[in-house]
Order: C-alpha cells, then structure tokens, then sequence
C-alpha cells in the first residue's frame, strides 16, 4: 500500500499550499508567512494578517489560484545555505526562526524534530519561493483547478509553534483533489459530517458536555452518556472475564520517580501536567497506566506456573494538550483508556499477541465495525528516541508480523509509528463518512520489564525477564464513544442505546398501563422511560425520534385490552400491534445478540 507521503496527491495538496500563499502574499504584501504543509484531507497555511479574513477575501483568493494553476509555472528546487535563507526570507520572522532551527539541526523546515539529515532548500513557483524540502508536482498544470478549494471552511486561529504564548495567527484550510468528481464528493461528506458531529449531536442527546468553569477539555458525562459508557465497560469487562483477565484499580497520581523510571518522563514531559509538591516529593497526575500495573506485577515473585498474568483496567489518564487541539471527545485532557497489561513468557508471546488481537477484533464486530486496516508500527532507525536493544526490538517486530499472517490480517509497516518502548499494532478505522481513525492498538515491551528489573522463577529455577504486552481495543473511551456517535448518527444499536424504548400514552388514562409495561420490560433488563408529557401524540413520536431511541411503544385502548404495545422504530417503520411479552421477548434477543438490527 502506497504511503501518503510518497502519493501523487501529497505532492498536489502540498503544491496547492505554496500556490494559496502566493495568492495571499499578492493580496496582503504586508503578510507574514509560517508554515503550509499538507494534510490527510488537505493543506493549511498560517499567516499573519494585518486584518481578519472575509468570505470575500477567501474568493479573491481562490480565484487567483485557480489563475495560477492555468499560467503553468514550474516548482524549481535551490539548495541554499542558512545565510542564504536569511537573506532570502529577511522580512519574514517566522521563517527566520525556521533557518535558525534548520541550522543547529534536529528541527524540519516546519519546527518539527527530526533525525534526518538537514539540508536547507527551496522551491520557487513564479514570484513565490517558499522554505520547504517538497515533494512538489514539476509544474502547477498538474494540479486540477476545478479541484481544490478554500472557501470550504472557516479559517482558524493557531498559536505559532502551537505555543499558548505565542503569537495568534490565522489559519487558512484548503483542500485539492485530483478531479472534480472527487472534490464534489468530499464536500458532500462534510455536509454529511456536520450533521454527525458528536460535538453537535452529543450534548443534544443528553450524553455529555464540556463547561469552561470545568476546564477544556474535561468532559462531563450526563445520565445517558454515563450508561453508554458503563455498557461498553461491561461488555468489555465480560470478555475479559471469559479470556482470564484480572481486574486491579490504580490511583491517578504517582510519585514522579515513577515516571523517571518508565522513561515515560520527561520524554512525554511537554504533553503532561506539572508535577504537584506534597510533603517534599513530587507527583504527578497519571499521564499513563502501565508503570502502576508493573508495580503490581512486581509486588510479589511470580513463576512461569504463574504466567500469563493479565492485568485490566479503565484507568483515567490526563495529558495536556494544547488548547487549539482539543475537540470534543477525540482529543481531551483527562481520558479513560480500557488498558490492559499482560506478562508472559518469551514462548507464551505469540498466542497470548493472537489472543489479544482475536478480541479486539470480537469489539468491533460486535460494534459492527467492519471496515479497517492494521498497521505494524516500527521504530524509525535514524531516530534515537528508542529505549532498547536492537535484538529485543526485532524479537518484538517479528511477533507482531508472525501474528499478522497467521491471523491472515492484510497489514503494512510504518517506520517511526512505534512507541517509544516497542513496535505496535494500530487498528485503523474507516466510518460512513471514509475517515480514517486509529483506535485498538497492541503493543509487544521488553524494555519496561528491563527497566523495572521485573522476573520469573523459570523451569529452569532460575529468575527470568518477562516479555510485556500492552492492550486496548477501544483506546481511549471518550474518543470511542465519539466515533461511535458520528459513525451510528447517534442511532446506536438496541444493545447499545441509552434509552431502548419509551411508552408513549395516547392520552393520560393510558399512562398507568404505559408505566406498567415499563416495569415489566425493566424487570426484563431493558432501558426504559415512559414519556408522560402534556405534548400530542405526534410530539411525542417527533422527538422521540429525535432522540434516536430504537422502539417507540404507542399504548391506547386497544393495546390495553389485547395487552399489547404498537410497535414504531425510530426509522418510521410501523411493524403493527404486539404482545407485551411477544415484544419482551423479540427486543431481548436482539439486545443479547447485539444484533444491528431492530426487526
């Protein structure tokens, strides 16, 4: 599979970039420009602008590089030297600060660290030249001008070097295409998008909010959303029951030597909270869960009779994220993962990696998630942010690889996609919408339990080192609840579903009867209310199904004297009168066996 970075359309989207700072530059010479690079959907460049955009401003400038895309210009590479560049860019500060960081090295031409070999170059199309390394396409005819656009979305404030006290710039989205065709379908799933948004639709379907007396990035979980959460628990919680999990409970601080221990700290230092001072040491606010599941294992002297230990739990974990990449419940500070570590023997590795892969599959099967890809991520050689042995390494990539192919999983290899401990495997999620989303990942570790000098009492009577595994299907859980309520719309399957049913009396003298039928269904296990508002009839069913609740129960006179309930699905579909305990007994089979369906 063809990575994105060696793709025709990374080098269209990443020339578009340079065309739409041109654009801009001729409109506001006075600009100052940061960074352009391309993205999965698109391209941005940030600018410094001596005043906000208009929807107008966004035309002009679309238009102006369709025009450039037609006059035909080449993109010509130069190789420069630091001093060069600061010539080149002299009235350009951000750009200068870039040079700076090209020449100590370390730094890419976007301020991002890197491993690679630094050259500092150019590339020049008409009157614009740009700091950058490419790819770029040989010329701008390449690029399709009925295909690219910017007025497709807002710009957006971003903080220079996504620093909170550095300056405000904005940002201008574009995004290109190959054809047309493509571009219109595009725009029609971000339509379609706008209506799914869990940031939208959450808080409408009472299952959560985010409140700034509270704190960004801190969700609240309401009622409804707090039994979402809770039934995704338990079912997980199920499986790992059944496959010989061991429950433990940690705390959400610990000592900051802990982290020092695990490397974890300062290598993730910028994206974790300053450590808290109490009576003269340091603690932090858990970035992670696997240094306190180590602990445990460590507590006692195991033997290989012993292994594979199997440690769970939904361990709240809190990262600071800067305050531009927070969104909704797929990037917050404080997040739930279903973490899970396993200790195993070297020979125990590949079953127990099968083993684990095998459920995390069974999640999004049950979820009805059919549509994704695997990714074996690797350390990238020419970095050194890698813990390890180059032997434990290999040993950790050739599980992972051998799992893969017995399991018959059609995955790719990432260099540079691995934690910083050990290789992975990334599930790779594809909505209704074509978007992409890594959510399960497994993690094979031997450098932690080398770290933390953790053994067993072999066959052999001698002290061994286990091989770690790290596991969650989910990931984080405010990030799968999520994708979930944009992939299902919020109509999420019977099993699944806040509310599964509600009693809708045709007038009040069927209210008792509709909160008998209540209790006999919660008596069943099912999720129930009984809308007993002064509303009409009609107004009930209306914003029932707006609510997306799977069965809508009309009670009147008939279905009293039959003991029945008039059966609606929240798509509109009328399957009739049914038996109480006739309609007990088809919805609680549909619950058991998550089944996608309602009828």
């Amino acid at each position: 599979m063809e990575r994105y970075v060696d793709s025709k359309l990374y080098r269209i989207r990443h020339s578009a970039a340079h065309i739409m700072a041109q654009a801009v530059l001729e409109k506001f010479p006075e600009a100052k420009i940061a960074i352009g690079p391309p993205i999965e959907d698109g391209f941005y460049y940030d600018f410094d602008l001596p005043r906000p955009l208009t929807e107008e401003d966004l035309v002009e400038i679309e238009a102006r590089m369709r025009e450039i895309i037609r006059e035909g210009h080449d993109f010509v590479r130069r190789e420069v030297s630091a001093d060069e560049a600061r010539a080149l860019f002299a009235d350009q500060p951000y750009k200068l600060e870039l040079i700076d960081g090209l020449e100590k090295g370390g730094q890419d031409e976007y301020g991002e660290k890197t491993s690679e070999p630094v050259v500092i170059s150019t590339y020049r199309q008409d009157s614009f030249e740009d700091l950058c390394r490419g790819p770029h396409v040989s010329n701008t005819r390449e690029i399709n001008p009925d295909a690219i656009s910017i007025t497709f979305k807002a710009p957006a404030g971003a903080y220079w070097r996504g620093d909170e006290n550095r300056e405000m710039l904005t940002r201008i989205y574009g995004t290109a295409w190959e054809t047309a065709e493509q571009l219109e379908e595009y725009l029609e799933l971000l339509e379609e998008a706008k209506k799914r948004d869990h940031r939208v639709l959450g808080p409408k379907l009472g299952l959560f909010v985010i409140d700034p007396l509270v704190g960004k990035g801190l969700p609240l979980w309401k009622p409804k959303g707090a039994i979402l959460r809770e039934t995704l628990e338990r079912f997980l919680r199920q499986a790992q029951v059944e496959r010989g999990y061991q429950p433990v409970v940690t705390p959400h601080i610990g000592k900051l030597d802990l982290y020092r221990t695990s490397g974890h700290y300062p290598y993730y230092k910028d994206s974790q909270y300053s450590p808290i001072e109490v009576d003269g040491e340091e603690f932090l606010l858990r970035p992670m869960n696997c240094p306190h599941h180590i602990m445990i294992y460590k507590s006692e002297l195991r033997s290989y009779r012993d292994l594979p230990v199997r440690y769970a739990e939904f361990g709240t974990v809190y990262r600071y994220e800067q305050s531009g990449e927070l969104s909704g419940l797929t990037r917050v500070r404080g997040f739930t993962v279903d973490d899970s570590h396993l200790f195993v023997t070297p020979d125990q590795l590949l079953d127990e990696f099968i083993e684990v892969v095998r459920l995390t599959q069974y999640v999004f099967d049950s979820m009805g998630m059919k549509d994704f890809r695997v990714r074996v991520g690797t350390r990238d050689p020419e970095s050194d942010k890698y813990v390890g042995s180059d032997e434990s390494w290999e040993r950790a990539t050739q599980a992972i690889i051998t799992a893969c192919e017995q399991l018959g999983l059609n995955y790719v290899v990432e260099e540079g996609e691995a934690a910083f401990y050990g290789p992975k495997l990334d599930f790779i999620f594809r909505d209704v919408l074509k978007r992409e989303w890594q959510l399960g990942t497994v993690q094979v570790d031997y450098n932690l339990p080398e770290r933390f000098e953790l053994e067993y009492i072999g066959e052999d009577n001698e002290r061994h080192r286990p091989v770690m595994i790290h596991r969650a299907p989910f990931g984080s859980l405010e990030r799968f609840v999520g994708i979930l309520i944009e992939h299902f719309n919020g109509a999420f399957p019977a099993w699944l579903a806040p509310v599964q049913a509600v009693l809708i009396p045709v007038a009040d003298r069927h209210i008792d009867y509709a909160r008998d039928v209540a209790q006999q269904l919660r008596d069943a296990g099912m999720r129930v209310e009984v809308d007993d508002s002064n509303n009409r009839m009609g107004a009930k069913i209306r914003n029932q199904t707006q609510m997306r609740v799977p069965w809508l129960l009309i009670v009147g006179d008939r279905d009293i004297e039959k003991s029945a309930v008039s059966v609606r699905l929240r798509t509109g579909e009328d399957l009739g009168s049914m038996g109480v305990k006739e309609f007990i007994q088809h919805a609680t089979y549909l619950i058991d066996v998550k089944s996608l369906e309602l009828d």
